[in-house]
């Protein structure tokens, strides 16, 4: 899907003064801004009927309580799972056909250049709201899926914590954890699901260690003061953020009404 603008033509009544009621006919648009407040509500009301086909298929392809179709849909961002089995290989063209179909009508055009088709049995992953999505063997033997904090993601959070320790470097350690333990906790409240642990563990040492820095450096000594400030110094007397905690059970999504 790509950025898009509807034009509709309604009617509404304009009042004037010391004039009669009067309909005009006017000509608006709206245009779906990328990353604007309002445009994943916009998007999940104007692709309704989308969501509506993707669950027929499903439906009329499914065998008791096997699925070989299953979808995720948030605003313009969509992902399409089909059974990997060489007997649903047509499943995707025949899905690919009917999306566009559905698309068509709505006036709404695939970016082409950021689809791709994605075969996770081959070790290929995806990329979905700032995760990374794999098909991976467990401990088990048995493949299950893994999905993680995309590295881009990681990368834009510790950018964003430097420069408040570059811009507080002077201020008291109170006041930087003040600055950015409310940035942590969105970050890990929004990843704190999946395969997250290993990615909040590089976080929370990155962190812990540029606090240490940032004490030494006001006190004007070297290294990381390990013995100096205990742990439990750092989290539970300067309240610095350490619910790094990942949720196992999240709710799932109603189906299109």
């Amino acid at each position: 899907m790509a950025t898009f603008m509807l034009l509709f033509k309604t009617q509404s009544e304009h009042s004037y003064p010391c004039a009669p009621v009067t309909n005009h006919t006017f000509k608006a648009e709206v245009t779906f801004c990328v990353r604007g407040v309002i445009s994943p509500l916009l998007s999940n009301l104007y692709l309704n009927e989308v969501d509506k086909m993707l669950e027929r298929a499903r439906e009329v392809t499914r065998n008791g309580k096997y699925t070989y179709i299953e979808y995720a849909r948030f605003a313009d961002d969509l992902v399409i799972l089909i059974d990997a089995y060489k007997r649903h290989d047509w499943l995707i063209g025949a899905v690919d056909k009917r999306l566009r179909e559905e698309f068509g009508k709505l006036q709404v055009e695939i970016n082409d250049e950021k689809s791709r088709t994605v075969d996770l049995e081959r070790s290929e992953c995806f990329g979905f709201l700032g995760f990374e999505f794999r098909y991976l063997r467990g401990l088990s033997g048995a493949m299950r899926p893994h999905y993680t904090p995309k590295l881009k993601k990681r990368t834009a959070l510790v950018r964003a914590l430097k420069e408040v320790f570059r811009r507080h470097q002077s201020q008291p350690i109170e006041r930087v954890i003040a600055r950015i333990n409310p940035v942590l906790r969105g970050w890990v409240n929004y990843f704190a699901v999946g395969h997250s642990s290993e990615c909040f563990s590089f976080i929370k040492d990155w962190v812990e260690k540029k606090v240490r820095r940032h004490l030494a450096h006001a006190q004007k000594r070297k290294g990381f003061g390990w013995e100096r400030w205990s742990r439990r110094w750092l989290y539970d007397t300067l309240g610095l953020f350490n619910a790094y905690r990942v949720r196992r059970n999240g709710p799932k999504v109603a189906p299109a009404g």
